[in-house]
């Protein structure tokens, strides 16, 4: 239960889904934790889940869009502020499009870029002094299965996703010399809030909901947020002491299929 003891993180996107899993995980690790995200309410509902199993966790927010470089900064500020230092940083905020590629606008390009692409840039740089001087700062990226392999339906984001992994390796690269890991995961179908509030608003039971990607993974299911928080936790734990650098496939294998 101490895996992460006397360590700090910044979870964006820390809400729901994977980033509020992520959050509960690292507080009963020993964590202090910054949940950013863009709605209180997502926030607030995660918190106060945690604070039931436990009540001594430590956490504060930052109400903010990821895609917003000087609010990138400001949630370092509030980082160091709360809790005096920061030690990992879990780039997790996303944003969906489902337009095709021949029908896409510019406007929407820019939008998934301002989030997927810029908002890990805007993260990473406000947040790289801080994890050098932790002597053992880590970065997780939250990147996607469709990354490394193709689909239709949503190739702004799957694109954007392949963007973070090059900007994984070559960030490794750059921060190495100064303590600095930097790793990503590319989760596959993961049975988040999200997903269920879409097929609820289509009429869809959760029962009718997990039966629908049965052939998306050798293990034949969805995945819970825990399995792609667990991986996470690895990656920014000293355990992973000696790895940067390197993408985590955590799909159940749909990227071989």
């Amino acid at each position: 239960m101490n895996r992460l003891a006397n360590k700090v993180a910044i979870i964006t996107g820390a809400g729901s889904g994977i980033g509020a899993a992520t959050t509960e995980l690292f507080c009963k690790q020993g964590a202090k934790v910054l949940m950013v995200d863009m709605d209180l309410n997502t926030i607030n509902a995660t918190k106060d889940k945690i604070f039931k199993t436990l009540p001594n966790a430590q956490i504060d927010f930052h109400v903010a869009d990821t895609s917003n470089e000087p609010a990138a900064f400001a949630a370092v500020e509030k980082v160091i502020k709360a809790f005096g230092k920061l030690d990992i940083l879990v780039n997790n905020a996303s944003m969906r499009n489902y337009t095709a590629l021949a029908d896409v606008t510019h406007d929407e390009w820019l939008a998934l870029m301002g989030v997927n692409i810029l908002g890990v840039s805007n993260y990473c740089k406000a947040s790289i002094h801080e994890l050098r001087k932790s002597g053992k700062g880590s970065i997780v990226n939250v990147s996607s299965c469709y990354a490394v392999t193709g689909r239709k339906g949503m190739g702004l984001y799957d694109a954007t996703k392949a963007a973070q992994l090059a900007y994984t390796r070559t960030l490794a690269f750059e921060e190495a010399q100064y303590g600095v890991r930097v790793n990503s995961i590319c989760p596959g179908s993961t049975l988040t809030d999200f997903h269920i509030g879409r097929a609820l608003l289509k009429g869809k039971s959760v029962e009718q909901l997990r039966t629908e990607r049965s052939t998306t993974s050798l293990l034949g299911r969805w995945a819970d947020p825990i399995e792609i928080a667990n991986p996470i936790l690895w990656f920014a734990s000293d355990e992973a002491s000696f790895i940067t650098g390197t993408n985590l496939m955590v799909d159940a294998g749909l990227h071989i299929m």
